[in-house]
């Protein structure tokens, strides 16, 4: 089993919607887990399971806990989902003062492994512990990005970031990529972006993913874009770049 965090600093990049549609891809050829880490629980959502309980809640709660394979429910063939929702915010208020408190879902995880090829960590838009346990508890980290000023310099920190979760938590995290979002190539800004990427010498994928209205439509159905539109161009790109993930499971 390989777990991927899919992270970065900022949101509305694209990470929940990358992650619900490499599960359903994936989940034609492996037993995949998508674990949704953000307390917004857009994740979850999409997969048309809003206020499921039990969910991560009780796997990292002092109280009422539960292990994991208690709150994975079943998406479709294949595809499975540990829930989130929005107490994950006060939960995780509880794990400062917990023993540990960076390895909880990597110790959650170890029961489950024999029953998964892939493991996709959607984690919230900031530095928490909820990322620092995926981070920690991950094989490698995708990091979808907007090619656009702000976005790049906060990527900066965030690569600093893995550095530091490396010294001191995951000597193995390995960076998988950067995938560019909502990519638009009439924009001078994301030629702009993509140029200062590639400057500074950063792992960025040979992907894009461009913008659709079509896929930010998909989550209210419970679905994908691969299955709500599978003509869509998007659709495309997200299997090139399950592809490519692919090899780095084979790997």
């Amino acid at each position: 089993m390989k777990i991927l965090s899919l992270a970065n600093f900022k949101g509305g990049i694209g990470k929940t919607t990358t992650a619900r549609t490499l599960g359903d891809i994936l989940s034609k050829d492996y037993r995949v887990l998508l674990v949704d880490l953000d307390p917004q629980a857009s994740l979850t959502l999409s997969c048309g399971q809003a206020g499921t309980a039990p969910n991560l809640v009780n796997v990292f709660s002092m109280s009422n806990r539960l292990p994991l394979e208690k709150v994975i429910q079943s998406v479709k063939e294949n595809l499975y989902l540990a829930p989130g929702a929005l107490d994950l915010a006060f939960t995780e208020l509880e794990l400062i003062s917990r023993m540990g408190r960076e390895q909880l879902l990597l110790q959650a995880l170890q029961p489950v492994k024999k029953h998964f090829d892939l493991v996709l960590c959607d984690c919230p838009p900031s530095l928490s512990l909820l990322t620092i346990n995926a981070l920690a508890a991950s094989n490698a980290v995708l990091i979808p990005v907007k090619p656009e000023p702000l976005d790049v310099a906060a990527l900066r920190l965030f690569l600093g970031s893995i550095d530091d979760v490396r010294e001191q938590l995951n000597p193995m995290l390995g960076i998988l990529g950067i995938l560019p979002t909502f990519y638009d190539d009439r924009l001078t800004t994301h030629k702009e972006g993509m140029a200062a990427m590639a400057a500074a010498n950063w792992p960025v994928l040979p992907f894009k993913i461009t913008r659709s209205v079509r896929v930010s439509e998909a989550p209210a159905m419970g679905e994908s874009i691969i299955t709500f539109e599978p003509g869509n161009k998007v659709s495309g790109q997200y299997i090139d770049l399950a592809g490519g993930i692919e090899k780095w499971l084979k790997s």
